[in-house]
């Protein structure tokens, strides 16, 4: 089993600029800025074009190039993920043998939505991928977006029989499938919630797949580490203080408020696509608050 990263990989933006016409267009220079933040700001990983990329709202050549600029701009220094998963397997094929063609370190594929499948299926549409490339894929199971769950028996017998299959993006909120997921040693665990980044790592997780690390990477990757490193008093200590700033990130459908957050820290573009909005005054006024408490903290 071929570990990707350990710590705290971020669930990167895709910034966005508005041209004279009102057309919302990839930012391709702003997403080098943000790279290179996160290259100078111990984020252990970039996964690029997920949900929080507002992937389902690229086209399929703004995505590849997306990907494409991200592994540029990495250059090699921080392992690139892309997301590539569908709910048509023969497109998570094609993006995910193309993902590999660009450079992409490994891959994030989330489970087919909406013709969400059974079980059986989802064996099928990951080993249809795992056939086509040769670099390593998480698994993404997030039931409140897909509405399928990927039970532990299933991820593991999927990791067992499939040798690019290492890992598993665990957004089901339950810590008894982690618990099952992790006692098996067939893969590894990342959370996909910020606001459980020590319970999953403290039943056996390596690390997360962040929103959070948008706007705070050294924190994020340090409660992982800090646990990892023996000190879990701090690592619970400070996931207790990110929750204010966590729990205003959720405030509405992810990405909405991450991308004001980054606006708000000067990073990027706050731009959405539709039919995703702008988030509301009165809870831009919560988060830039939580923001500002959580950085004058003691």
């Amino acid at each position: 089993m071929s570990k990707l990263f350990k710590g705290s990989g971020v669930a990167i933006v895709t910034p966005f600029r508005k041209t004279k016409k009102g057309n919302i267009k990839v930012d391709y220079e702003a997403l080098e800025r943000l790279v290179d933040f996160h290259k100078d700001n111990k984020t252990d990983a970039i996964i690029i074009c997920g949900t929080t990329g507002e992937a389902s709202t690229l086209n399929d050549k703004e995505h590849l190039m997306t990907i494409k600029k991200c592994v540029e701009y990495a250059k090699g220094k921080i392992p690139v993920i892309a997301g590539t998963g569908s709910n048509d397997t023969k497109h998570a094929v094609r993006f995910s043998k193309e993902a590999e063609c660009l450079g992409a370190d490994g891959l994030l594929c989330v489970t087919p939505y909406y013709n969400k499948t059974n079980q059986d299926g989802l064996k099928l549409y990951y080993k249809r991928i795992n056939d086509a490339v040769n670099i390593p894929i998480i698994m993404y199971n997030v039931p409140s977006r897909t509405g399928v769950n990927i039970l532990p028996e299933t991820a593991i017998d999927i990791a067992n029989n499939n040798k690019n299959v290492v890992a598993i993006k665990e957004a089901s909120g339950k810590i008894d499938q982690v618990k099952e997921l992790t006692s098996s040693r067939s893969l590894d665990v990342y959370s996909g919630n910020d606001d459980q980044i020590y319970d999953v790592i403290d039943n056996g997780g390596i690390g997360v797949i962040s929103v959070f690390a948008n706007i705070f990477p050294k924190e994020t990757h340090d409660i992982v580490m800090e646990y990892l490193n023996g000190n879990k008093e701090k690592s619970l200590e400070m996931q207790k203080e990110a929750l204010g700033v966590i729990k205003a990130l959720f405030s509405d459908v992810n990405p909405i408020p991450v991308k004001r957050a980054v606006e708000l820290e000067g990073l990027c573009n706050g731009y959405v696509r539709e039919p995703l909005i702008e988030l509301s005054p009165s809870k831009t006024l919560i988060l830039k608050q939580e923001i500002e408490d959580y950085k004058n903290r003691e």
